[in-house]
Parts: structure tokens; C-alpha cells; sequence
């Protein structure tokens, strides 16, 4: 029905409802792919419905998390390099639910910005789901948020949603012990965590994104997008071939902050830093800004992504796993009696 009025529309406020249509069908196929078994609805609903028994639990554990990508979203958005920040989002919370000994089953995504660029969000959003992809997680749900007034032109922010499950009683950390060994898979760089501090050295240095990398062919700021590494399916078979007592995802707080989160009252880490070599991005970033040893292990992964605490009899054959799997593993490290993380040996 009409009064004949032609007032004001949403679409004059800056909220493009057709744009936003647009793009939930230009991500359908991304979603698609991701599907897996337990998926019962997708995009599209007001909700997304997972069964768990059809994913095949008897006895599930739900286990839920959520982060971001920070502050490595300011070179994506001021490169244009978009395509892997997505990627990045997924890994920072499917990697930690690993850590719990869940399998990640759903994933859902909140995507914001001022004005919704349709190319440039279906970009990000192919990231994400080629990250759950790569996870074996489905890609049932989002949130796509147009805020006129609330962003600047070109911006836009990223938030994740992930839910895994595990069986009643199969649980992580569980049955750490003084001696275990400490076996670390290596990082693909920087990761998704520390980028305040890094956008900082760049600025130091005086370099622009666009600048060849002072340590890698191609650009500065394309190296440092370089995405977040997915450790979920090479964890969950360590886990299922036995003796893994403990997983650590090395985020904010690097190897000093991280790793004590899976050790019990009473237990510390003792670590050989000349076990293995400081990529030359931490290098680099060390340099410019003249960190000491301990600012850099307390901030950055420094080349060690997740760190797995295992059975001593069995750290040759999960390295071997691993191994087989893709993974750079080194072992880092003993289980050992105290508080903390003690290091020898040097990082720089």
C-alpha cells in the first residue's frame, strides 16, 4: 500500500539492504564447502542448527570461543590485501579449542563496517571459510553489520565465533607430568597477536607497506600478513594417537604466558632456546626496535605456534605424526618441578 509519499529511505541513511543480499549469496558457495557432517541449516535462517549426534557423539562436552584479529587488520585494510585476514580469524579460535582436546564443529563470523563494499567483504569472508576448510569446520552463520557513522571510510572490523565438542571425560590438559616432553610446531610468523607493537616498529623504521621486506621477497606488509597456521587436525590426530597430555596455542603472551596455562600447581617448563632458530621476522623486529630477549618471548610466538606436552616414550613417534602431517617440530623442552618457564640457551 502507498500514501505516495517518496521520504526518506534506510539505503539514504547509508545502510544498503540490496548490497548486503548480494553478498550473502556471493558467500553461499564458500559456505557450501565447508559443510560436514552434523550441519542441518546454513545461511539464510535466523538460526544455525548442528546435530551432534549426526557428528557422531554420544556423551559431547560443548566448548565455546571467541576472538578477533586485532590490530593486523589496520595493514590489511590500508594495503587492500584482505584475503587472508579471515584465515587469521578462524585460526585464533579453532587453535584454542584444540588446546581443550575439542574438535572444532561450527564456526559464525561478525563482520562490521561503515559501508559494506561487497567485493571487499566477500573476500574476507571467502578467507574464513577456507580457514574453517581447512579446520573441518562448518560455516553455518554470520553476522554481516553495515554502521554508517561508526567507521571510517574502508574500514571495517572481524569477530569469531567457533564450537567444538569433545566426549565426557577426554578433556585438556589432563595428566601433566614432571618429564613430559615439550614438542613446538612452527609458526608461520607473527601470527594475529603483538601487531600494535609491530605497526610501532614499522613506524621506527621508517618503511611503508609497499616496501620491499627487509627479510622476505615481496613487500613489507604482505609478509606481515602473512596468515595465522590452523593446528586443529594435526592436534586432534597427536591427541587421538595417545600420549598427549597438553596443548598450548602461543597467542598474546608469547611462551612466557602461554605455556604455564596447561601445567598444574607445582609444575614449571624448563626451555632450550637454542633448539631452534628465531625466524627472521622476529629478528628483524627485535632489531629495529632493540627488544630484549625476554620482551620478545613474553610478546611474540617467536617461531613456536602451539606447543604440544607429551609422554616422554611417546615424544619420537608424535614427532614422527606430526611430521608426516606437514608439521616443523622441535623439541623445545621438558616438563619440570617449580613455577613458570625457565629458559637456557639464547633466542637472539
Amino acid at each position: 500500500m502507498s500514501n505516495g509519499k517518496n521520504g526518506i529511505t534506510y539505503a539514504d541513511a547509508g545502510v544498503d539492504i540490496d548490497a548486503g543480499n548480494s553478498l550473502v549469496e556471493r558467500i553461499k558457495p564458500a559456505a557450501k564447502r565447508t559443510a560436514r557432517s552434523g550441519v542441518m541449516s546454513g545461511l539464510g535462517g535466523f538460526g544455525a542448527l548442528f546435530d551432534l549426534k549426526d557428528a557422531g557423539y554420544t556423551d559431547p562436552i560443548l566448548v565455546a570461543a571467541t576472538d578477533g584479529v586485532g590490530t593486523k587488520l589496520r595493514i590489511a585494510i590500508d594495503t587492500g590485501n584482505v584475503d587472508s585476514v579471515g584465515v587469521d580469524l578462524v585460526a585464533m579460535c579453532v587453535n584454542d579449542l584444540v588446546c581443550q582436546g575439542a574438535e572444532p564443529l561450527f564456526f559464525l563470523d561478525y563482520f562490521a563496517t561503515g559501508k559494506l563494499e561487497t567485493e571487499q567483504a566477500a573476500r574476507i569472508i571467502e578467507g574464513i571459510a577456507a580457514g574453517c576448510y581447512q579446520s573441518g569446520c562448518a560455516l553455518i552463520g554470520g553476522e554481516t553489520a553495515e554502521m554508517p557513522g561508526m567507521y571510517p571510510a574502508g574500514d571495517f572490523d572481524l569477530a569469531g565465533f567457533a564450537v567444538g565438542a569433545m566426549e565426557r571425560g577426554s578433556d585438556l590438559p589432563a595428566g601433566v607430568s614432571e618429564g613430559d616432553v615439550l614438542l613446538g610446531l612452527a609458526s608461520s610468523g607473527v601470527h594475529s597477536n603483538g601487531y600494535s607493537l609491530v605497526r610501532k616498529l614499522v613506524e621506527v623504521s621508517g618503511l611503508g607497506w609497499d616496501d620491499d621486506c627487509p627479510w622476505a621477497e615481496g613487500s613489507l606488509g604482505a609478509a606481515l600478513l602473512a596468515p595465522t597456521r590452523l593446528y586443529v587436525k594435526q592436534a586432534l590426530a597427536a591427541v587421538r594417537a595417545g600420549g598427549v597430555h597438553g596443548l598450548a596455542h602461543i597467542t598474546g603472551g608469547g611462551l612466557t604466558e602461554n605455556l604455564p596455562r596447561v601445567l598444574p600447581d607445582g609444575l614449571g617448563a624448563e626451555i632450550d632456546l637454542d633448539a631452534w632458530d628465531l625466524p627472521d621476522v622476529f629478528k628483524w623486529l627485535a632489531a629495529t626496535g632493540g627488544m630484549s630477549e625476554g620482551e620478545m618471548l613474553k610478546t611474540f610466538n617467536c617461531g613456536i605456534g602451539m606447543i604440544l606436552v607429551v609422554k616422554a616414550e611417546q615424544a619420537a613417534a608424535l614427532t614422527e605424526l606430526l611430521a608426516q602431517m606437514g608439521e616443523t617440530v622441535t623439541r623445545i623442552g621438558t616438563v619440570s618441578k617449580g613455577e613458570g618457564v625457565a629458559y637456557s640457551g639464547s633466542l637472539l
